[in-house]
């Protein structure tokens, strides 16, 4: 009797437990009215606030210096190899290199395109983009490359294009989602480098 009494007592527990935890369970409704008003009122308010910041507000996460430190790394980066390219392109010769001549400048003018959107970025996050020349080869992670032979000058932009994509692979992977503003930078600037590096293989004589 007193088992069937402890039984009974204990399928009352777990009911009213059930019924408990069903009116505490927010319903979808509910969810979205929360998602929809779940905003941090004071951080959007303290954005209002600190106009000298520019685009950065409290709700930053990143490490901004860091980010700056990295993003004119890969300044300097795109500097060289613009550089790299445009030796290249002006100096190949003969009516058979026409077709690489013109990659050369095309991926020179693009990277010239990439630089200018990090030396951007770099001031949106309240940061000084380095154009130093007499640095500028210390802190990029390409190498300027003065070949005379056409097979040689594909085969450096290939390598370069190689580091620059395994760089950004890098800072991608650094930023997470802390500065998602420059991690898209970086991402679709990483996607021109492969194809970069895909058309330096095509060209590339085995």
């Amino acid at each position: 009797m007193d088992q069937q009494a402890n039984q009974q007592a204990n399928q009352q527990a777990n009911q009213q437990k059930q019924d408990t935890d069903q009116q505490q369970k927010p319903t979808k409704q509910q969810e979205q009215r929360n998602m929809h008003h779940g905003f941090d009122v004071e951080a959007i308010r303290k954005a209002a606030a600190n106009l000298d910041d520019g685009a950065v507000t409290e709700g930053y996460a990143a490490d901004r210096e860091a980010i700056c430190k990295m993003l004119n790394d890969a300044l300097a980066t795109e500097l060289l190899c613009v550089l790299r390219y445009k030796r290249h392109y002006y100096t190949v010769k003969g009516r058979a290199n026409a077709g690489v001549k013109a990659e050369f400048l095309e991926h020179a003018q693009q990277e010239q395109e990439h630089a200018d959107s990090i030396a951007e970025r770099i001031v949106q996050l309240n940061g000084e983009p380095d154009f130093n020349p007499a640095t500028l080869t210390q802190r990029s992670h390409a190498e300027y490359d003065d070949s005379e032979d056409v097979n040689a000058m594909v085969r450096a932009n290939l390598i370069a294009e190689r580091v620059a994509i395994e760089s950004y692979r890098q800072m991608i992977e650094a930023i997470g989602h802390t500065d998602p503003t420059t991690r898209a930078l970086l991402i679709s600037i990483m996607a021109v480098e492969e194809e970069h590096a895909d058309d330096m293989a095509d060209l590339l004589t085995k």
